[in-house]
């Protein structure tokens, strides 16, 4: 007999056990202690210890999920209207799907209870401030193939795929930057900049990227100063070592309206990768949605490739409170 509660301050250590206890994934940091989980989770300011449901067996933890909110559209708190499920995990030889279905129901139940209209399972940006650096890789990429309980048990209860994330990686050895007309037309015009450890635009941004070592690059008009492009990286840490190759991950990038399909994108990323390599960084890793074209393809072009997929799932509102 299972039963069901929110998180305790002892539970550290037995989720951290759960955890190590999970197959082999490229994208599961092992092994993992309570201390790494204190930093990737517990320690968020807005962490809720009623949203991390733990499992339990003759009183000890097999399992537990996690759920959360993302921000409200001023960055400035949490919107409690939209939720998801951010991570589902039993122990090993406690993979039973009543348990899981059990789990999430609970998840369910506590985001319905905090006002969440809807639900999501995988944690995607801007739902994407819990498990950085200890699952997926660049960013939270919703749930990985490679997660099954997850996944199925989210099908099992009504839920649908509403978009795949592509999850990428360049071996920067192999990097060649592009040469165009274009290429040098933008060299002549601007500068690259460089930030190290940036200051927090907004609360949220505090809550996501706070703790991580970060590194932004910029294209300057250099007739009048303007930041026209802008690139952030960061070193995944601690899941990055891992992997066995200096690693930099790749969050955002974002161009102004007027400098878009004009190579902006491309020529920024190309100088900060020479850049990142030069200081021993063997590999960019990099995630965007299947759908967005323009972006998969500008990777591509990058010598990018696919290495892994993530999706993301959602429960109608009418299924939600079935």
């Amino acid at each position: 007999m299972h039963c069901l509660r929110p998180f305790r301050n002892t539970d550290p250590p037995h989720l951290a056990e759960i955890w190590r206890s999970q197959p082999p994934q490229r994208t599961l940091l092992q092994p993992i202690s309570a201390s790494l989980l204190e930093y990737g989770v517990f320690s968020k300011m807005h962490f809720d210890r009623e949203g991390l449901i733990v499992a339990t067996q003759d009183e000890v933890p097999v399992g537990f999920v996690h759920a959360g909110f993302g921000p409200n559209e001023d960055f400035t708190g949490l919107d409690t209207s939209l939720g998801t499920t951010y991570m589902l995990m039993l122990r090993a030889g406690h993979e039973d799907p009543a348990l899981a279905n059990q789990l999430l129901e609970a998840s369910e139940k506590f985001l319905r209870s905090r006002g969440a209209s809807v639900l999501y399972a995988g944690g995607v940006n801007p739902m994407n401030s819990f498990y950085l650096g200890l699952y997926g890789g660049s960013e939270i990429p919703g749930i990985l193939e490679s997660n099954q309980v997850l996944r199925e048990t989210c099908l099992e209860r009504g839920y649908r795929e509403t978009c795949q994330i592509p999850i990428l990686q360049s071996d920067l050895k192999m990097f060649r930057p592009p040469l165009s007309r274009s290429v040098r037309q933008i060299r002549r015009l601007t500068r690259i900049a460089e930030t190290v450890d940036p200051v927090a635009s907004s609360w949220w941004d505090a809550c996501v990227w706070g703790a991580m070592q970060r590194d932004r690059f910029e294209l300057v008009d250099s007739s009048n100063n303007r930041i026209v492009a802008m690139a952030s990286f960061w070193d995944i840490q601690p899941l990055s070592s891992s992997w066995g190759v200096c690693t930099s991950g790749l969050f955002d990038v974002y161009v102004e309206p007027d400098w878009r399909r004009r190579g902006a994108a491309s020529y920024l990323l190309s100088e900060a990768f020479q850049r990142l390599r030069s200081r021993g960084v063997g590999t960019v890793e990099a995630q965007t949605m299947a759908s967005n074209d323009a972006a998969v393809a500008m990777y591509q072009h990058l010598g990018f490739s696919e290495v892994d997929r993530g999706r993301l799932f959602r429960k109608d509102s009418q299924a939600s409170l079935g």
